[in-house]
């Protein structure tokens, strides 16, 4: 079973083939990141037009990493939401017009799901139940899943993602868009205790998150110093802005842990890819006794190898998601308590 995968939430065009032992037959990605980084941020119309031009070529540089023909493909997989609307609809358009061109079934599926299922591209046994920290541009929540694919959010950011700090944090910084890779290899060179950033909603057992203060923070903090005097001490800037997010996320991904009983968990998204929250993450693994999936880092990101193993894992568990009204299948359970 050879099940192709689509992604256009947002600023990446993305297409992987993915077999039914989650092996990675062929994948490419093209990025926007460069498009975008002169807005300070992705632009919705761009990104739309951007896709609708680099899908076919994307599909293309994928398939001609395998040995496949078209016809090989028995499913085709795409992400269905969350996103931007005009990217969500160039992907969906392609892959209904590819799988009815090819008379094969197509599938629609939760963004979220994809960036969970990373865990499987890298560790095919790491399967479910287990506990989840999605942190990404977008998304900072954490999620249980169940044996049969049952998602419950447990709690989630009240405000900014992660992601989104670091990129408005960035910018604040002087530095481009995206700004979080950029953040992590500063922050190896800084003093992470050169300026302490407030760390919100830390009482014990409290699971939500906000960022959106540490922001503020960071402007109070740039504006009291001339830009010679912020380009002299960014590195320890973007060390201390990390370890504040980090703390956050460590705090509340074990509390999280505690809650459920869980031993075993995936910390997944782009910000999954930073060097510093894998190696806490490590840490707390390794000191708690909890089985950690940490995806490559080349499947971090938004890419369509994730959607592909999204899909392989619905058809070994016979869960065919629901494909009625406009956010069938997006909505996931959250948690009352």
């Amino acid at each position: 079973m050879v099940v192709l995968g689509i992604e256009t939430s947002c600023d990446e065009t993305g297409c992987g083939l993915v077999d039914g032992e989650f092996r990675v037959l062929g994948q490419s990605v093209y990025s926007q990141a460069e498009t975008h980084a002169r807005f300070g941020g992705v632009v919705p119309e761009v990104a739309a037009r951007a896709h609708l031009e680099k899908i076919g070529p994307v599909f293309r540089a994928a398939l001609e990493e395998t040995d496949l023909s078209p016809e090989r493909i028995d499913v085709v997989a795409y992400t269905r939401g969350p996103g931007l609307l005009g990217p969500l609809l160039v992907g969906s358009s392609f892959a209904q017009g590819l799988a009815r061109s090819l008379n094969k079934p197509v599938m629609g599926l939760n963004h979220l799901e994809g960036h969970l299922a990373s865990a499987y591209l890298t560790n095919p046994k790491f399967e479910p139940p287990f506990l989840a920290l999605l942190v990404s541009g977008g998304h900072t929540e954490l999620v249980r899943v169940g044996p049969n694919l049952e998602f419950t959010v447990l709690r989630q950011t009240r405000d900014d993602a992660a992601g989104e700090a670091f990129d408005k944090s960035g910018k604040l910084l002087g530095l481009g868009y995206p700004a979080g890779a950029e953040i992590g290899k500063l922050a190896e060179h800084g003093r992470r205790d050169f300026i302490d950033f407030p760390r919100s909603l830390m009482e014990r057992g409290n699971l939500e998150f906000s960022f959106s203060g540490l922001k503020t923070s960071v402007l109070r903090e740039t504006q009291k110093r001339n830009p010679e005097t912020l380009l002299h001490e960014r590195a320890d800037f973007c060390a201390s802005l990390e370890t504040a997010i980090v703390d956050v996320l460590i705090a509340k991904t074990l509390w999280a842990l505690e809650a459920c009983g869980e031993d075993k968990l995936i910390v997944a998204g782009g910000v999954a890819a930073n060097s510093y929250l894998r190696q806490r993450m490590s840490d707390l693994a390794k000191r708690e006794g909890i089985q950690l999936c940490l995806p490559d880092r080349k499947f971090c990101g938004d890419n369509g190898a994730m959607i592909a193993a999204a899909a392989q894992k619905r058809l070994q568990l016979d869960k065919w998601p629901q494909q009625g009204g406009a956010t069938a299948g997006l909505r996931w359970e959250k948690t009352t308590t």
